[in-house]
């Protein structure tokens, strides 16, 4: 009885001091104990992700991969497989768990060293929120005390849905969510039990127990997770059997990006960075819709990169990327094993896939590609390699395969029409910028080949000379002056000298063919240089850079000299693109944007987009720099540069320089004849253009070299490739170059942005007119037209039959 009194008391002591030392010990560390309050309201670093107008994901931005889940949107495996593992008492213990304790304690006291932590979720939350992760006794304690006041202030479900937000599963994944993505490309639903087993076992050690840079212990670590899920009855015999001996099938995944628009992306994360500063645009959860339609994106980027392999195509073969054997100098070949594993290092590029060629016949070759395996490639997919000297001249056609190519070779392969086919990186560079003309929406943009090679976005950095691309801005200020498209003007060589230099400055046409008097409509459709530098000189050079300027350009920046005419300003394909828009909106000045919308993480608008428009009576109208009928006439002409006119059975006909456009079926069907466009080429063909439009899209293609001192060149006439009409030889110029990659693009993009017709405006009257001399015509054949002309600019003098045409537009100087 003694001895059990003492036991007694002894136990009451202990429970005393024991007591009063967890006091002392709260009393102690209560002022470095952190609120937990703030976890009702936590705000988890998640990236910023975004999204084409129709939801489609272009890109994510941010270091840490956190994808937040709710509880009841996880799988109930795969808490039992966390719960299992970490705390299976957690839905017992009041945040710290007194078995767990005394187990560790027990350890401490046999070893002398901290070897088990005996941490429940609650304390391993509280640790992952508030502490650090040093293994001191001071921390634990603290971690304890918080884990009581978390239990005291969520529930558990609330604790839990925390902690699997929280934890840290390596490879930059935050939660459970993102784990799931990373290692395995799924939504929580769709992991086997096996893969939950497999992110179970990670937060213990994200680095040494992955799946992807340590399998073997991962598959150990998954078995462990497999045996206490067992031991707890969550799982039967044969599920851990199965799940057991699965094969790790972790790799890593990025983000599901579905529309590859790097360059848009970049241009969303700029702009988010100077709204939101950088750490927030990273780091709040913010979803980014953009205004662009991920099919029309993707054709942009596809045109892009046909037009570039086409110009590359016409222009010679550069040869292999590089050697690993030659079988001439007696080499062996590598055997595919090796073979598959060089080709693993190499990255797509672009629109190509790099190969190895392992065998040659007399027209066809064998090749290795990345992904795909052995492949035969015919003849049609290569006979178009002719050697490359210069940018001006090309090689003999091949004869034979082994003209091309080698065993060991290293080439770049691309798909046409579903069938690989020899190809090559670029040399030059494109870009696309597409608006929608009523409100300046982005309708696509493309700023290069390849993020990959170069970041540098051509669409909205590359300031290029714009060559004839000017001319509609220069005809416009001409209508302003109250000239027509009836107006003559006298398409014939200049020669102007210049005392100052000694020089004579001699603009020509290209090609340098002069028809004397031509109207107005004429000479922009089939872009008379001499008769843009003649406008210049009636209106005056001050002028037209004032009425140039109104397109939202720097005046600053647009040289007063007649050289204007000729395409010496330097613009970026975007400034073109909102130019061209003002033609086809009816004169308004529409401000470029490419953010639709902006939500927080938790599905708040922030942001949307409100921009002003192009109509009169709407609450926020743009602009409105040029008449509805000065618009309206410089249409008319760029529509004739596309359709022509004259009379092709009397021999009157004429193709205006946009020709090309009339053999697009898509086209044509899609808006019949109202469409309108305009080509560019500058001196020397180092830049080339195409800006066009519909009523429902504008837009412009450039193609050039990086390199200004760098000129296109021309390609001389492919006897097998080169058998269509619609083959492209000579020299490079717009109506080449740039112009196939604006119809490619368009046959795809107009359909989702319909068109209307051109419509007159009012204050625009049509009257018939001589084609000759630009008067009324009373005639009703080949030699007559209806002209448009605004009010009270139209002829009132009719034709003569025997009449000299005495109102032909001549300098001051007269004609030279």
């Amino acid at each position: 009885m003694k001895w059990f009194k003492r036991l007694l008391y002894t136990m009451l002591i202990c429970v005393v001091l024991g007591g009063a030392t967890v006091g002392g010990l709260y009393l102690y560390v209560k002022p470095e104990l952190p609120s937990v309050e703030t976890l009702r309201d936590v705000r988890w670093q998640t990236p910023m992700q975004v999204f084409t107008a129709d939801g489609k994901l272009i890109s994510q931005f941010g270091e840490k991969r956190r994808i937040p889940i709710k509880l009841e949107d996880v799988p109930q495996p795969l808490i039992d497989a966390f719960l299992a593992t970490e705390d299976s008492r957690f839905y017992e213990h009041f945040g710290v768990d007194p078995i767990g304790v005394m187990r560790a304690f027990s350890v401490l006291i046999t070893t002398g060293e901290v070897q088990q932590g005996a941490s429940t979720i609650t304390m391993q939350l509280a640790r992952n929120f508030f502490l650090t992760f040093e293994r001191a006794l001071m921390r634990k304690i603290k971690e304890s005390f918080i884990a009581v006041h978390i239990e005291q202030q969520l529930s558990k479900d609330e604790i839990l849905e925390l902690y699997l937000n929280k934890i840290t599963f390596g490879h930059r994944a935050h939660g459970i969510g993102a784990a799931a993505q990373v290692y395995y490309g799924k939504e929580l639903h769709e992991l086997t039990l096996a893969q939950m087993a497999t992110l179970a076992g990670l937060p213990k050690a994200p680095s040494n127990l992955n799946p992807i840079s340590n399998p073997q212990a991962s598959k150990e670590r998954r078995r462990v997770v497999l045996l206490r899920m067992l031991d707890e009855n969550k799982i039967t015999r044969t599920q851990f059997d199965e799940a057991a001996n699965a094969p790790v099938t972790a790799r890593r995944h990025g983000a599901e990006v579905t529309v590859s628009a790097p360059y848009l992306a970049e241009m969303v994360r700029q702009e988010m960075v100077d709204r939101f500063g950088e750490e927030e645009a990273y780091t709040g959860g913010y979803n980014v819709y953009t205004t662009v339609k991920s099919d029309v994106q993707l054709a942009a980027r596809q045109a892009v990169w046909d037009n570039l392999h086409s110009y590359d195509e016409r222009h010679g073969y550069r040869g292999p990327i590089s050697i690993l054997w030659s079988e001439e100098e007696g080499q062996e070949a590598l055997p595919q094993e090796e073979i598959e594993q060089y080709l693993e290092q190499l990255k797509r590029i672009g629109d190509v896939t790099p190969a190895v060629v392992t065998g040659v016949e007399e027209q066809t070759a064998t090749v290795m590609v990345k992904g795909a395996g052995a492949v035969t490639l015919p003849w049609e997919s290569m006979h178009w390699a002719r050697e490359y000297l210069n940018e001006e001249r090309q090689g003999e056609p091949p004869e034979t395969a082994s003209d091309i190519m080698q065993p060991g070779h290293v080439i770049w392969l691309r798909t046409v029409n579903e069938q690989w086919r020899l190809a090559q990186i670029p040399e030059p560079s494109s870009a696309i910028a597409s608006l929608r003309p009523d409100d300046g929406a982005v309708a696509a943009v493309v700023g290069g080949y390849s993020f990959t090679l170069s970041q540098y976005n051509r669409a909205l950095q590359a300031e290029r000379q714009v060559g004839s691309n000017i001319k509609p801005l220069i005809y416009s200020a001409a209508f302003d002056k109250g000239l027509t498209l009836a107006t003559l003007v006298n398409d014939a060589p200049i020669n102007q000298w210049n005392p100052g230099s000694g020089i004579a400055w001699r603009p020509k046409n290209s090609p340098e063919v002069y028809e004397g008097p031509i109207r107005l409509r004429k000479g922009l459709a089939k872009s008379k240089n001499v008769v843009s530098v003649r406008l210049i000189r009636e209106v005056g050079v001050e002028k037209v850079a004032d009425h140039i300027a109104k397109f939202g350009l720097n005046r600053d920046n647009i040289p007063e000299n007649e050289s204007l005419s000729l395409g010496s300003l330097s613009m970026t394909p975007m400034e073109v693109a909102r130019a061209y828009a003002v033609f086809a909106n009816g004169g308004f000045l529409v401000e470029p944007y490419f953010i639709s919308k902006i939500e927080d993480m938790d599905a708040n608008t922030v942001y949307e987009a409100d921009p002003v428009r192009a109509c009169y009576d709407c609450e926020k109208p743009a602009p409105q720099i040029i008449s509805e009928q000065n618009a309206f006439l410089v249409e008319q002409a760029m529509n004739s540069a596309v359709w022509g006119g004259g009379s092709w059975p009397n021999g009157t006909g004429w193709n205006g320089t946009s020709w090309r456009i009339q053999r697009s079926k898509p086209i044509t069907q899609e808006v019949g004849r109202n469409i309108a466009g305009k080509t560019g080429t500058t001196n020397d063909v180092r830049d080339t253009w195409f800006s066009g439009f519909t009523s429902g899209l504008a837009t412009t293609t450039w193609v050039g070299f990086d390199d200004v001192s760098r000129k296109l060149g021309r390609t001389s006439k492919h006897p097998e490739v080169d058998s269509s009409q619609q083959a492209i030889t000579g020299g490079e110029a717009g109506a080449k170059t740039a112009l196939p990659g604006w119809i490619l693009f368009m046959e795809k993009a107009i359909p989702e942005y319909p068109a209307r017709e051109f419509s007159i405006p009012p204050g625009v009257v049509n009257v018939r007119i001589d084609l000759e001399t630009g008067k009324l015509s009373r005639k009703n054949d080949y030699t007559s037209r209806f002209e448009y002309f605004i009010k009270g600019t139209e002829p009132t003098e009719y034709v003569r039959g025997d009449s000299n045409n005495d109102d032909i537009f001549e300098d001051e100087g007269g004609l030279f």
